[in-house]
């Protein structure tokens, strides 16, 4: 039995109902076209491959989408991510854990409808509702990754969070022995806004993890 297969029969067996699309460009006419609460999307798709087939979703909808490779290196996770994913998974994988992350797909875009208000730290401004930063009035250009991590650290100001935790927030599960993807979008974040307007807003705090300060304030920590 193949994976699709394979997916489809536990997923309906779950109570979903299912559609399939063995190529990205028929893949991408559903996607497009339909009315679809979830996307389980391949990477390596005949005649267009899953990034672009992504990439072109995201133009038209924000449907929560979770890819699915068999390549595990941290960029091309990186990639996905920043492409507009919602979840990756590296085949070959459990379906339990499949379950678990659809599950956390859907909550997080139930709970993301709910936008905030603003998001202050020093010179740096977060608008949930309208998806933008802002640094002393000049917006700053951030993928859905970087947005994520950077809403999560202001929102927890002051509050020292480790990797796994940021893992758990951004991403929505529990990345066991992948927090360097954290290292990697703190990275991007410091070169966007800490090193363009030299500020220091992401602090490391080396053997716990990362945190966003209000001048003037002490530390607390979140595990």
């Amino acid at each position: 039995m193949n994976i699709a297969r394979f997916i489809e029969l536990e997923l309906q067996h779950e109570g979903y109902e299912i559609e399939k699309a063995f190529d990205g460009r028929e893949g991408l006419d559903k996607a497009v076209s339909g009315s679809y609460t979830l996307i389980l999307l391949d990477v390596m798709l005949p005649g267009l491959n899953g990034l672009e087939v992504l990439r072109r979703i995201r133009k038209e909808s924000s449907v929560p989408v979770i890819l699915l490779t068999a390549r595990d290196a941290v960029m091309d996770k990186v990639a996905g991510l920043d492409a507009g994913a919602d979840d990756y998974m590296t085949k070959p994988f459990a379906i339990e854990e499949l379950l678990a992350r659809i599950r956390n797909a859907k909550r997080r875009r139930m709970v993301e409808a709910e936008p905030e208000e603003k998001l202050t730290v020093g010179e740096v401004t977060l608008d949930v509702a309208r998806y933008e930063v802002t640094v002393r009035g000049e917006q700053v250009e951030l993928t859905n990754r970087e947005f994520e991590l950077l809403h999560t650290l202001m929102r927890n100001k002051n509050i020292v969070m480790s990797r796994a935790k940021l893992l758990e927030e951004v991403c929505g599960y529990d990345y066991e022995g992948e927090t360097n993807l954290i290292d990697v979008y703190v990275r991007y974040l410091r070169m966007k806004i800490d090193d363009r307007y030299q500020i220091k807003l992401i602090h490391t705090v080396r053997g716990a993890g990362y945190v966003i300060r209000e001048e003037g304030s002490e530390d607390r920590h979140k595990m």
